[in-house]
């Protein structure tokens, strides 16, 4: 039913300078795979194989991921090497890829509005590679919110629950709980502080959109650092309508920070590395 999802991968990954000085930050390897590539595979998984990068300049790298490498193609034919590539050629095998580059970087909201002309009139996903999300014992986390969307055909938000100590990180929900997991949105603050937070329910890079957003976006003035905030949109769409917040099943890991990021490859080595 949503046959898309956008990625938004223009960021500079300050915190991981220098290495991000001249590799995106979404290609630093978790363990023997890009971030991006675990997510696109999770897209996919959704059934959203039309993947859109909002990709930036010095990110020629996420281009060249997903396209044939001739050359290293033809060196490793017929040797045992060749496995090595089963997990991305089953990717471009199943996916297609479209891109389009975000000139200024203003803000998620902005980088969403980039991409318009990649999904068109129609709901899609949206995936932030930073967020590295597993779930072991079932369907991936947009899996999962593609199967409410069937259900409630309205913008939804990936959440979890944060200490309070660290809600100035996130945009942060609070709502009317539906069903367990699940609340209809009534407010939504982007990086409050603790003593402003509505609750410690703080959004995960994980979305569906509906295509209404994109003239939310187009209306909505800078917000938090002067940037154009993908949270105050939203805000705005569950005012005139409608917008779900899921507690989702599985584990999220913060890979836009070392610890977290360290955190994520110890777990993917122990648990999931040669089992592909």
């Amino acid at each position: 039913m949503i046959k898309k999802c956008l990625f938004p991968v223009a960021g500079y990954g300050t915190r991981f300078l220098p290495a991000t000085k001249s590799m995106p930050k979404e290609m630093l390897p978790v363990v023997n795979k890009p971030l991006v590539q675990y997510g696109v595979e999770e897209a996919i998984e959704a059934g959203m194989t039309t993947c859109a990068l909002v990709t930036g300049r010095g990110k020629r790298a996420i281009a060249d991921h997903f396209d044939i490498n001739y050359e290293l193609e033809h060196q490793i034919q017929g040797t045992g090497k060749e496995v090595y590539l089963e997990s991305i050629r089953n990717v471009l095998d199943r996916g297609t890829f479209t891109m389009v580059r975000q000139r200024e970087m203003k803000g998620l909201g902005h980088a969403i509005l980039t991409g318009e002309s990649l999904i068109g009139n129609e709901p899609f996903g949206v995936i932030l590679s930073d967020d590295l999300c597993m779930n072991p014992e079932g369907d991936g986390v947009l899996a999962q919110m593609a199967a409410l969307y069937r259900q409630f055909r309205c913008s939804i938000v990936a959440i979890q629950e944060v200490p309070e100590d660290e809600v100035h990180k996130y945009g942060v929900i609070a709502g009317e709980p539906m069903k367990e997991g699940l609340y209809r949105v009534e407010s939504m603050v982007e990086k409050p502080k603790k003593e402003d937070a509505p609750s410690n329910l703080a959004i995960i890079g994980r979305y569906i959109l509906t295509p209404d957003i994109f003239d939310i976006i187009r209306a909505t003035e800078p917000g938090a650092n002067g940037e154009i905030q993908l949270t105050d949109a939203l805000m705005k769409q569950a005012q005139m309508g409608c917008v779900m917040a899921y507690k989702f099943k599985g584990l999220r890991f913060d890979c836009g920070s070392v610890p977290g990021f360290v955190e994520a490859t110890n777990y993917v080595f122990e648990n999931v590395y040669g089992q592909d």
